[in-house]
């Protein structure tokens, strides 16, 4: 396997499948619900053009009840790493803004080795992120979605370029309070990834407008790091802004 993992805690080798990739014990936590990934520092004062304070989070939620399905489609741009320590993900989910479960799928791209290494995984927070041993390069097109019937969620994730499939059905009693389009750092270090591009935004079947949604910016002690645009169409741009 040509990427090298973070892995995230010592339990999580044990809820990885059969076949699934090793993971390394370098990275503290897991991609975790919204108020869990908050790093203790003073937090920026929201102003000017920027949105509410996600912490490590940033992209748009949809908040209300009873949500059964999520997708979006997004471009994986080349990154350049500020640190080996920067970890990031575009991915999409149900649950994780006031919940503390969150079911999602995207792709994370991890600077640990001094380069990016891009790889597609899964969660159900809180079991530890199911990494893929499928190729990703810069510039895969993705789509990812997260489907719910009853207590069953199936979290499915395409690699359009390469043309590779992924899903797998788990079991859960989440509280289905969220859908989100999310960018996420576990370590709340982010490399230069410039603009995630999100398209096909849907939640339940409809286009999304931003309609009961929250736009969410990722911050650290240094000020926000990257900011979310306005959605339309059930497109949106996350573009950074300095780690």
């Amino acid at each position: 396997m040509r990427a090298r993992l973070l892995a995230f805690a010592a339990a999580g080798a044990a809820t990885l499948l059969a076949g699934a990739a090793p993971a390394l014990a370098t990275a503290p936590a897991g991609f975790a619900p919204q108020h869990a990934t908050h790093q203790q520092h003073a937090r920026p004062a929201v102003g000017g053009n920027f949105n509410q304070d996600g912490g490590n989070w940033s992209g748009w939620v949809s908040t209300g009840s009873g949500f059964s399905d999520v997708s979006a489609s997004w471009t994986e741009p080349a990154v350049t790493c500020n640190s080996s320590n920067d970890l990031y993900a575009p991915w999409v989910g149900i649950d994780g803004y006031g919940s503390q479960s969150v079911e999602q799928t995207g792709v994370a791209t991890d600077c640990s080795s001094g380069s990016p290494n891009y790889q597609a995984w899964y969660e159900m927070y809180p079991d530890a992120p199911v990494y893929y041993d499928d190729p990703v390069d810069a510039g895969d097109n993705f789509t990812a979605s997260v489907h719910r019937s009853g207590t069953d969620y199936t979290l499915t994730i395409t690699d359009n370029t390469q043309g590779w499939t992924e899903h797998v059905t788990k079991s859960y009693n989440g509280e289905n309070s969220s859908a989100e389009f999310i960018l996420e750092s576990p370590t709340g270090a982010y490399p230069n990834f410039g603009t995630v591009h999100f398209t096909g935004a849907s939640v339940d079947g409809a286009t999304y407008t931003g309609q009961d949604g929250v736009a969410l910016d990722a911050s650290n002690g240094g000020g926000f790091e990257d900011h979310t645009g306005a959605v339309s169409n059930g497109s949106f741009d996350v573009s950074y802004v300095k780690e």
